[in-house]
């Protein structure tokens, strides 16, 4: 990987990739094959600087940011030669504990049910972006960063590509991986289906009194869903949903308050909580993109689809349309297709439409029942929280689509 000028890198590209952050890094980790045997020619280009130096000591912070990566996930980085390294900072989740407060329904998922050592990991995701892009500086690409995509216009065989750093790229195939924050989406023409959950979530760190044990709860409230994973130490990522409106009051806490509230509404099933980090707030949607593909294009990750994080799904769905898309890439080249043709992009679509609109649809679908007040409605959940831990197929089921094995 190198930061290029515009007379550096070649004018014309195979793949481009526009977004270097998760999604795009692991498509460029994951074309590295095809660059080594196919003399595939690909562009990366991130719109914000890098934070530090790859090789600069690593201060893990009480603050960071961190996500839950499914055991399918974990499985799909190994393949690509990272895991070792994303594993030196990686939590495993033992077990999810799925319950509703006031209710004593409940379910468990156990990775040892299973043969597995853990069913996920949380990791830090400035460590996963740091491990990701050591190994994009291992391969002949084009890296522009800072850099950001002042126009893009399409052509014949692709889109011409005008960078904010001088270079003019042609593109064959270009993927969209930028969160769907650039603009670029609709500048295209590709509209985006939004569906407001009139909620918002609040993230922060939390520590707790007691270890973990790598316990992951997801808690429904009648203030919204509580999500609780483990991270090192005695420290858990919280996702907290709130009605629109109540992220405000949350926020506006003092850490005490915030603390105490947080106690009463998830209760002392993993202990108590001693102190909270730096707290966040963003709004909840349902958002898909009206296209995913178009000759010559590609929308990934946030930009394809912005789902709820009760179910803990985004990433690892962005991952394994990384991986469908590689592998419909490399069929197209064996049937002599360039990258950007509309078959091989067919290709791709219709390997992801299935597992992307049942994980839409599961995760919609879990926000929807746990989202309503109604006493014969809560009482029907119980009973099936409880059913369901009950049930060993249709739990071994449950937990074989968290652990992404399964779609």
């Amino acid at each position: 990987m190198s930061e290029s000028s515009s007379a550096e890198v070649p004018r014309r590209v195979d793949i481009a990739i526009v977004g270097g952050g998760l999604v795009g890094a692991s498509l460029g980790a994951a074309l590295a094959p095809l660059m080594r045997d196919r003399a595939l020619s690909v562009a990366v280009i991130e719109a914000a600087p890098m934070a530090e130096g790859l090789d600069a000591p690593w201060q893990p912070s009480f603050d960071a940011r961190a996500s839950a990566i499914s055991r399918g996930t974990a499985n799909h980085f190994d393949s690509l030669g990272v895991w070792s390294s994303m594993a030196e900072r990686a939590s495993p989740i033992r077990c999810i504990h799925v319950s509703e407060r006031g209710r004593l329904g409940a379910t468990r998922l156990r990775a040892e049910e299973f043969g597995e050592e853990a069913m996920g990991h949380v990791i830090p995701n400035a460590w996963m972006g740091r491990v990701l892009h050591r190994r994009l500086a291992e391969l002949p690409l084009a890296w522009h960063c800072p850099a950001r995509v002042e126009n893009i216009q399409p052509r014949a065989g692709g889109h011409w590509l005008e960078l904010s750093d001088g270079a003019r790229l042609e593109a064959g195939l270009t993927v969209l991986a930028d969160g769907g924050r650039s603009g670029l989406k609709e500048r295209l023409g590709i509209e985006s289906r939004e569906h407001p959950y009139e909620q918002a979530a609040v993230i922060a760190t939390v520590a707790l009194d007691r270890p973990h044990d790598g316990m992951a709860y997801e808690r429904f409230t009648p203030s919204g869903p509580i999500a609780l994973l483990p991270m090192a130490g005695q420290c858990m990522a919280l996702v907290w949903t709130f009605a629109a409106g109540g992220e405000r009051d949350a926020l506006a806490l003092s850490d005490a308050d915030f603390l105490a509230r947080l106690q009463a509404s998830f209760g002392d099933r993993a202990g108590r909580f001693r102190r909270v980090g730096k707290r966040h707030a963003y709004p909840l949607s349902l958002v898909t993109a009206s296209e995913t593909v178009r000759p010559g294009l590609a929308v990934m990750g946030n930009a394809a689809h912005a789902l709820h994080p009760v179910a803990g799904q985004g990433f690892n769905l962005a991952l394994r349309g990384v991986m469908d898309l590689v592998a419909a890439i490399e069929a197209g080249l064996a049937r002599g297709d360039a990258p950007g043709e509309a078959a091989t992009l067919n290709d791709f679509e219709a390997r992801r439409s299935g597992d992307r609109d049942n994980v839409i649809r599961f995760s919609d679908g879990l926000v929807r029942l746990f989202g309503y007040d109604h006493p014969l409605l809560s009482h029907a959940r119980a009973a099936g929280l409880v059913g369901l831990n009950l049930l060993g197929p249709l739990r071994r089921t449950l937990a074989r689509r968290a652990m992404g094995m399964e779609r």
